[in-house]
């Protein structure tokens, strides 16, 4: 961190798998010079370790007055531990507004497993307010679990009135849906969203096949992703109510990239199975059938197996730093090549080549650099889409 920089406070909502492997990672990159694991050791003059976790919101009575230290490591998160000597924060989690946050089926599973709501008052939303203010929280966290509309809103609430930049890690639409988009800019509060992209998870490799399939001729006729985790993610995701949005976001994410728009009923993509004995571990199952020259057919088929949780924490860090800077900068609203490059469901969708070319501009540029930056990447794209075949 340059001496002009003050640390970024971070308060999370849901302590989780996802916020276990965020806090571990603070704690395992702090004070050290091995990048790896890390897409961007520096990052606008900020490393890993000028985070800190000052504010936290949970239900489940396991987590509910621990210090973050200790709530990461209560079930029912069962991710890799990987720096089970995490300094205490000094940041209590707090009792936070179920609303639709549990769905009913949670309850029909074992305690290991499944959320225990305590039984304990709910926050206001003066309450949640006057806390981040407090706390002197920069940028907020969602990680709710999917489907949480109505939670989600009322903490992009929160975050609109005590001006704290937004990180939308779930596909509830916020930063993609205009009319929110437009409450945070013109309240002056940044916000990147929505649905977190992992690291190197099914989604971005995906995303990466697909286009390659359309850069190199190939028509892509028929694929699916299948996936199986272990988690309460997948527990949740159980109830095909709550995965709406997730589908909506995880197809359009490859939709997006795909040389011409795939039939509804030629793409699956999305939550499988849950199987509980896989905990953390999520693998995905893929396969894509296209047609080469002259029409001949071709398939591919692969399977990845990833430890789901630090595979998201190792972009939550970045989009931190980003949505930092973004509010040294003065930036308001959505913010555009950061949103592209991390998340399924942004504002505008680029290809990962383009958005990495513009988040890295962004980053190294200042807010106007960076939106210039978004301007020309999507001019770009609009000339390689309607230019003839050579």
């Amino acid at each position: 961190m340059t001496d002009a920089k003050k640390p970024i406070n971070i308060a999370i909502i849901g302590v989780g798998n996802c916020a276990s492997s965020l806090v571990q990672g603070l704690a395992h990159y702090a004070g050290r010079n091995d990048a790896s694991g890390l897409m961007h050791q520096d990052l606008g003059g900020y490393s890993a370790g000028d985070i800190r976790v000052v504010a936290a919101w949970d239900i489940d009575r396991r987590k509910v007055g621990q210090d973050v230290a200790q709530a990461i490591f209560a079930p029912p998160n069962c991710t890799a531990v990987f720096a089970a000597d995490v300094p205490e924060t000094g940041a209590t989690v707090a009792m936070g507004r179920l609303l639709d946050g549990v769905a009913e089926h949670m309850a029909d599973h074992p305690d290991a497993r499944t959320f225990v709501p305590a039984d304990l008052p709910e926050p206001s939303r003066e309450d949640v307010v006057r806390a981040l203010k407090a706390s002197g929280t920069d940028v907020l966290l969602n990680y709710l679990p999917v489907g949480s509309q109505n939670a989600t809103e009322f903490y992009a609430e929160c975050a609109l009135e005590a001006g704290v930049a937004f990180v939308n890690n779930i596909p509830v639409f916020i930063a993609s849906d205009p009319a929110w988009a437009e409450r945070f800019r013109a309240a002056g509060v940044p916000i990147i969203g929505d649905d977190i992209k992992a690291q190197l998870g099914a989604t971005i490799v995906h995303r990466v096949l697909t286009d390659l399939f359309a850069k190199r001729g190939v028509k892509l006729a028929r694929t699916y992703q299948l996936n199986t985790g272990g988690n309460t993610d997948f527990l949740n995701m159980a109830n095909r109510k709550r995965l709406e949005s997730k589908k909506i976001s995880k197809t359009e994410a490859v939709q997006a990239v795909a040389g011409e728009r795939i039939a509804d009923e030629n793409i699956h993509v999305g939550p499988s199975d849950y199987v509980a004995w896989q905990n953390d571990n999520k693998v995905c199952f893929l396969r894509m059938e296209g047609e080469l020259f002259g029409g001949v057919p071709m398939n591919l088929e692969l399977r990845l197996s990833v430890e789901d949780s630090p595979n998201s924490a190792g972009v939550a860090i970045d989009m931190i730093r980003c949505a930092a800077i973004a509010r040294d900068r003065g930036l308001a609203g959505p913010v555009l090549a950061p949103a592209a490059y991390f998340c399924k469901h942004p504002p505008e969708q680029m290809t990962d080549d383009e958005a990495f070319d513009a988040v890295e501009a962004f980053i190294a540029s200042g807010a106007e650099g960076g939106a210039q930056a978004d301007a020309e990447t999507r001019r770009a794209a609009a000339i390689r889409a309607v230019a003839p075949a050579s």
